[in-house]
């Protein structure tokens, strides 16, 4: 049995109670996924990042959410497809520095505005996303022109 991750509400997250179940199953992470790259396509913030992608983000939406399933305590989609995830490994092609992470934070602060995740749920992905896209940086951040 998994320790269980307290909020600051003192509700918890454990094997028994996932934030996967909380936020709706496959169902609900497919909405944060879309209207997570939905706010990629929109934000001037996210520029940089959207450029990372290909112009057609249907792969990109899948693997996001294969990840998520599985990173969130479901079905762990990703794995069966490609192993493990070695996000950082994946990921080390792109430039990601401070203000990339921060416009992938734009998007999933976004993207949970937008699916009404809030309460228990909302404390604890706030927590786990920050600290996921601050483990992603792999460049420091470019000097200001001032």
């Amino acid at each position: 049995m998994s320790e269980p991750v307290s909020s600051e509400d003192g509700s918890a997250f454990n094997a028994e109670h996932t934030p996967f179940e909380a936020i709706g199953g496959e169902t609900g992470v497919r909405a944060l996924v879309d209207a997570f790259y939905d706010r990629m396509d929109t934000e001037v913030v996210a520029r940089t990042i959207r450029a990372m992608h290909p112009p057609d983000l249907t792969a990109s939406r899948d693997k996001l959410f294969w990840f998520l399933c599985g990173w969130l305590g479901g079905p762990q989609h990703f794995v069966e497809r490609f192993g493990h995830p070695r996000l950082r490994m994946r990921h080390a092609p792109f430039a990601i520095d401070q203000p990339a992470r921060d416009a992938w934070m734009v998007c999933m602060q976004g993207a949970m505005d937008a699916c009404g995740v809030e309460g228990a749920l909302r404390t604890f992905l706030n927590t786990r996303f920050d600290d996921l896209a601050t483990f992603m940086i792999n460049r420091p951040s470019s000097a200001s022109a001032d």
